[in-house]
């Protein structure tokens, strides 16, 4: 084969980053590089193919159609060298298989660790790679299969420019806790009780606060709000320095009371937590994406 016919990866991948996030503005922010060197190798990958790969529609880059050849190749390419990476890395026990973890910082932790233990038992082992960091972050990442699962307390919304796939894993309602003196101050007559109680909350932009904000609403009381913590692993640690009543899903009901030494006040009547596994794949491969996912439904939410 003539050396100019040889495929330029690289040029390859910037093309479909760019396909995938519309635009090179978004795909320079997601390589890390400048848009000059992306818009460059763009132009680069149109030249030894002969054809031109988008068309400008508004402030947007759309796909022509030799382009949406083109962008199915890629998607089949990298998902192949994805395959290979694991392969390679999976093999002899004195290599572990990686496994990329993004985990978003509203993700309650302790739901968290009992969701990823399963992965952790596996044998062959996997070498977990943790990465926190807000869900749209953490698709762009997944993306370009620099992650091979994000777990979420929220679907992809419908806005994100990602091909993923969301595996429900399960779903409970919340309980409420409290140190004693607010326990007994505001567990009698629960719910009315916790009208005007000092209360901790996560961020409005979570979906447990969404689902807590319509269950006080209904219940027609109105706490105290404290604090708005995106962390929730330091609303917890504040709620355990006795600054307020918080929530935590109940299917860790017992690990909360254990580990911050608080007390149940009472639990929110309808589902308020919702948990999901997002990868790449439509159909689960990943031997730890799986045994994550079959655990959770089987087990942690079937309890």
């Amino acid at each position: 084969m003539p050396a100019n016919d040889w495929l330029n990866y690289h040029h390859l991948l910037y093309f479909w980053t760019i396909a995938r996030e519309g635009s090179v503005v978004r795909a320079a922010s997601q390589l890390h590089l400048s848009q000059p060197t992306v818009s460059t190798q763009l132009h680069a990958l149109e030249r030894s193919l002969g054809h031109k790969l988008f068309v400008r529609r508004g402030r947007s880059l759309a796909l022509t159609e030799i382009g949406e050849i083109v962008f199915r190749y890629a998607e089949e390419i990298f998902e192949k060298g994805r395959e290979l990476s694991q392969a390679v890395h999976g093999v002899g026990a004195e290599r572990p298989q990686r496994f990329a973890v993004g985990m978003a910082t509203t993700l309650p932790k302790l739901t968290a660790h009992r969701l990823l233990d399963p992965a952790l038992r596996l044998s062959p082992a996997v070498r977990l790679e943790l990465h926190m960091g807000r869900p749209d972050q953490l698709l762009a990442e997944l993306s370009v299969h620099a992650l091979d699962m994000v777990l979420s307390d929220a679907p992809i919304p419908p806005t994100a420019r990602v091909r993923a796939f969301n595996h429900l894993l399960g779903e409970c309602p919340a309980t409420l806790f409290a140190t004693k003196p607010l326990w007994q101050r505001y567990g009698k007559g629960f719910p009315k009780s916790l009208h005007d109680a000092p209360m901790l909350l996560p961020t409005p932009n979570s979906a447990m606060r969404k689902s807590l904000d319509a269950w006080f609403s209904a219940k027609g009381v109105a706490p105290e709000v404290v604090a708005e913590i995106e962390d929730l692993a330091v609303l917890q640690s504040l709620g355990q320095k006795g600054l307020g009543v918080f929530a935590a899903p109940t299917v860790v009901e017992r690990d909360i009371t254990r580990v911050y030494g608080v007390r149940a006040v009472g639990r929110v009547g309808v589902m308020t937590n919702r948990f999901y596994a997002i990868s790449v794949e439509r159909k689960l491969k990943h031997p730890a994406v799986i045994a994550i996912c079959e655990s959770a439904r089987e087990r942690l939410f079937a309890e």
